[in-house]
C-alpha cells in the first residue's frame, strides 16, 4: 500500500471535495477507509490543496494562504492532553476557522494573571496601520496591559502550552495581553491580521510578518454578556473562566471570514487573555 501512487484523477478528486465543502479531516477519513495509508493519504492532501488554495488565489487576485496554527484533531478527539494538562475540545468549525477550548487554563492560572496585570493596567489601545503605532479607539472600550513573552513563569507555562496545543513555535507568539472590560464595554468586530493595503503596515510587519492566529482565553465568568461573537456566520461564543476560543486566519483577507468583536458586558466585569500568532519569529 505504500507504493500506492498519488494519480491526477485522485488529485482532481480531492479538488472536487474541496469545492463541494467537504472539511480536509472528512475527505481524510474516506481515503484511510478506501485503503489509503494514513501518511500517503495526508501528503496528497496537502499537496494537492496548498496548489489549489495558490492558483485559486492567483486566478481571483486574492493574497495567497500561508501556514497557519493548527491543533492535532485528528479522529475528533474530546480532549488533548499538553504536559499533563487536559484541554477539553467543545467545538470546531472549519470556515472559519474556530475552535472553543475547554480548560485551557486552570482557575487558579487565571486567578494569577489577572493579579499580576491589574497594577499595569491602561486605557486599551489598537494598532493604528497607517502609520504602524498605536492609540486609543472608540471601538475599544477596555482597560489592558501587556506582558513581554515568556515575562513571568506562569506566562511561559502558558505559552508553551498553546504553542504545543496549536504546534506553533513559541518565539512566534507575541507576548499575552490581558484586557478587563467594565459594564458597557465592548470591543466592536474587527480582523485581527494588518491590513495590507495600509502605508503603516511595513513597518509592523518586521516584528515577525502577518498575525494568523488568535487565541482569546477568559479569566473570569461575567454575570452578564460580554461574549465573542463572529458576525459573518452569526456565532457567539460564551466567556466561561477557563475556557478559550482559537481562530486562525491563512491570508489578511475578509475570506476567512474571522470578523469577530467582543459583545458588550452588560452586568459585571469581563477578564480576557489574548495571544496572537505571528508567520515568523516575533521580536
Amino acid at each position: 500500500m505504500s507504493a500506492q501512487a498519488v494519480t491526477p484523477e485522485l488529485r482532481q478528486w480531492i479538488i472536487d471535495q474541496a469545492k463541494a465543502g467537504r472539511p480536509p479531516d472528512e475527505v481524510l477519513k474516506s481515503m484511510m477507509a478506501s485503503g489509503w495509508q494514513e501518511d500517503v493519504a495526508l501528503g496528497a492532501l496537502e499537496d494537492t490543496l496548498t496548489g489549489f488554495l495558490k492558483e485559486h488565489a492567483k486566478a481571483n487576485n486574492l493574497p495567497a494562504p500561508v501556514p497557519v496554527p493548527e491543533p492535532d484533531l485528528l479522529g475528533s478527539p474530546a480532549s488533548i492532553v499538553v504536559d499533563g494538562h487536559e484541554v477539553q475540545v467543545l467545538m470546531a468549525m472549519r470556515n472559519p476557522r474556530v475552535i472553543v477550548f475547554g480548560n485551557l487554563l486552570s482557575h487558579e492560572e487565571c486567578d494569577q494573571l489577572i493579579a499580576l496585570a491589574k497594577p499595569r493596567l491602561a486605557r486599551s489601545e489598537t494598532v493604528v496601520t497607517n502609520t504602524g503605532g498605536s492609540e486609543v479607539n472608540t471601538a475599544r472600550t477596555s482597560d489592558g496591559m501587556f506582558f513581554g513573552r515568556g515575562e513571568h513563569a506562569l506566562c511561559s507555562r502558558i505559552e508553551t502550552r498553546i504553542a504545543k496545543l496549536l504546534n506553533w513555535p513559541v518565539e512566534n507568539g507575541e507576548g499575552l495581553q490581558i484586557l478587563r472590560y467594565r459594564p458597557g464595554a465592548e470591543y466592536k468586530p474587527h480582523y485581527d491580521y494588518f491590513d495590507p493595503a495600509q502605508p503603516g503596515t511595513p513597518t509592523i510587519l518586521k516584528r515577525g510578518g502577518q498575525r494568523v492566529g488568535t487565541v482569546v482565553t477568559y479569566l473570569n465568568t461575567p454575570e452578564g454578556g460580554g461574549g465573542t461573537t463572529f458576525p459573518d456566520v452569526h456565532v457567539e461564543v460564551a466567556p466561561i473562566k477557563g475556557n478559550a476560543v482559537f481562530f486562525s486566519y491563512d491570508r489578511p483577507h475578509p475570506m476567512t471570514r474571522t470578523l469577530h468583536g467582543g459583545a458588550p458586558v452588560l452586568a459585571g466585569e469581563k477578564w480576557v487573555a489574548t495571544k496572537w500568532m505571528r508567520e515568523g519569529r516575533f521580536e
